[in-house]
């Protein structure tokens, strides 16, 4: 059993990382990367071990497979992405014109709305005025950077410390988790241990699992809406892949995202209909077959309790606090379903439930 001193000593610690982690937070953020990706290549250095290699090099061969991967990722994606995006800013001008030639006289017939409040003419103008002089979207990131030097180096500077950090916390993960374990006290090692190891196999499937079903899903509504000719398919598939950690949080983002793009370029409700079902289908791929096969229930986090934690995470810790509040939570939810198997297992919960009217009106509970 844990003494009252221990327990006090571990939530004083617990408190201390908080804080810490609180403090810290604008300069983790590399390292949290870092940690994750040596966590998600783990196993994969593990495999390689097995076959008589060593770690090292095992961890190079991980490193150079996910670099050449994530480089190839990247120059397919972002010429794409940057097409899309300087499609939708030079089309901002025709958009807004329907605005005021269609859905503004549509408004104040329907609704009563005044059209002098909803008044388009200067955003457009200050659009297209600022879009011409940026040239585009790569314009803009290089005037964004030559505007802010010192933002872009330091930011250049974490990009380039995460494979660095991630390499040696790769090499050396085992002995890290070994010495963790040399730590812990030896009369509740073996409950720690257990828990840490459902911790891990909570974790594997959900940042793992999940992570393959975000790409997933991604492709399915971009080639999806790319078969019903949405111009913004790419754009809009992506952004419903990326937020759909969220239950349902990809489907309304992606749904809404595509209905205006729709809308905007067809001018009409009738092609809702087939980006409808494109959304229909992906969001039964993802319930049917995505999230059981890559995922799996073992993560045992309800759909509030995601969507709770990502806003708490983010509100205490901003970005680190969004990379961070699923696997705590999930590790939260281990530790939850740990303390109420020892509550049922308790003499409180028995005595509890063998309570008559007369236990009730002189309660007498052993310690």
């Amino acid at each position: 059993m844990i003494t009252d001193s221990q327990k006090w000593f571990l939530l004083a610690s617990l408190l201390t990382m908080s804080g810490l982690l609180y403090i810290l937070s604008p300069v983790l953020t590399p390292f949290l990367i870092a940690a994750l990706l040596a966590y998600l290549g783990d196993p994969l250095v593990d495999r390689l071990e097995t076959r008589k290699c060593s770690r090292v090099i095992g961890v190079v061969v991980v490193f150079i497979v996910l670099t050449l991967f994530l480089a190839l990722f990247l120059l397919i994606l972002i010429p794409l992405l940057e097409v899309q995006v300087s499609a939708l800013i030079h089309n901002i001008p025709s958009y807004l014109e329907w605005v005021q030639v269609m859905l503004i006289p549509w408004l104040h017939d329907e609704l009563g709305v005044n059209p002098q409040q909803l008044n388009v003419d200067v955003l457009r103008e200050t659009l297209s005025e600022n879009w011409r002089q940026a040239g585009g979207l790569a314009a803009i990131l290089v005037k964004t950077a030559s505007d802010s030097g010192l933002l872009i180096v330091a930011w250049i500077g974490n990009l380039l410390l995460i494979p660095v950090v991630a390499f040696y916390l790769l090499r050396d993960w085992d002995v890290f988790m070994g010495r963790i374990s040399e730590f812990l006290p030896r009369s509740i090692a073996p409950v720690v241990m257990d828990l840490a190891k459902e911790s891990d196999a909570v974790l594997a499937s959900f940042l793992r699992g999940q992570v393959s079903v975000m790409a997933a899903l991604g492709t399915i509504y971009s080639v999806g809406l790319w078969m019903v000719g949405l111009e913004l398919a790419l754009l809009v598939g992506m952004l419903a892949g990326m937020v759909s950690f969220v239950p349902y949080l990809g489907f309304i983002v992606g749904f809404g995202a595509a209905t205006i793009a729709a809308v905007m370029q067809y001018h009409d409700l009738l092609h809702l209909v087939p980006i409808l079902i494109v959304f229909g289908v992906g969001q039964t791929m993802e319930g049917m077959l995505l999230t059981p096969w890559l995922v799996g229930d073992r993560i045992g986090l309800h759909p509030v309790a995601v969507i709770f934690s990502v806003l708490v995470g983010g509100q205490l810790f901003g970005f680190i606090g969004v990379l961070i509040a699923l696997p705590v939570a999930a590790i939260i939810a281990v530790l939850l379903r740990f303390a109420h198997r020892q509550y049922k297992g308790s003499q409180l919960y028995s005595t509890g439930q063998n309570l008559t009217d007369t236990d009730l009106s002189t309660p007498n509970i052993s310690p």
